[in-house]
């Protein structure tokens, strides 16, 4: 009987420890304990083609999702960086970009913004506001 009542002990304690590390169920999580992030992008002109890490995502206005770390920030998958271009389709406009720092062991990434948008009729890079947007 007080075998039992150990072994019940600790299979309570485990299940309480276990039971504490619950997200909400509407978190999308990804590879190396990362949660999914949105990031709504936009452009001066639409249907600008939209590339990640040199990838075509697909053409303005889209929402990209960006698997980072729950604290926020860019999840290091290998590159310390992660870039956003925005192509330019015409020779009125400029080819822009969008770098993010990604974490690294204990220097956390840069945080993941919820909106980027590209004025394409400027030389200068894209600007990037922090929000959280809705699906």
């Amino acid at each position: 009987m007080n075998r039992t009542f150990g072994s019940l002990v600790i299979l309570s304690a485990v299940g309480l420890v276990t039971g504490c590390q619950s997200s909400s169920s509407e978190t999308e999580h990804g590879p190396g304990r990362t949660i999914a992030f949105y990031i709504s992008v936009d452009s001066s002109v639409p249907g600008v083609t939209i590339e990640t890490n040199k990838v075509i995502a697909g053409k303005t206005p889209l929402t990209l999702k960006v698997f980072g770390d729950v604290t926020g920030g860019f999840h290091n998958f290998g590159s310390p960086e992660f870039v956003v271009r925005a192509l330019s389709s015409s020779t009125n406009e400029f080819t822009q970009s969008k770098s993010f720092r990604t974490g690294k062991n204990s220097a956390p990434g840069d945080r993941i913004p919820g909106f980027i948008f590209f004025d394409m009729s400027r030389p200068t890079s894209g600007i990037s506001i922090d929000s959280v947007p809705e699906r």
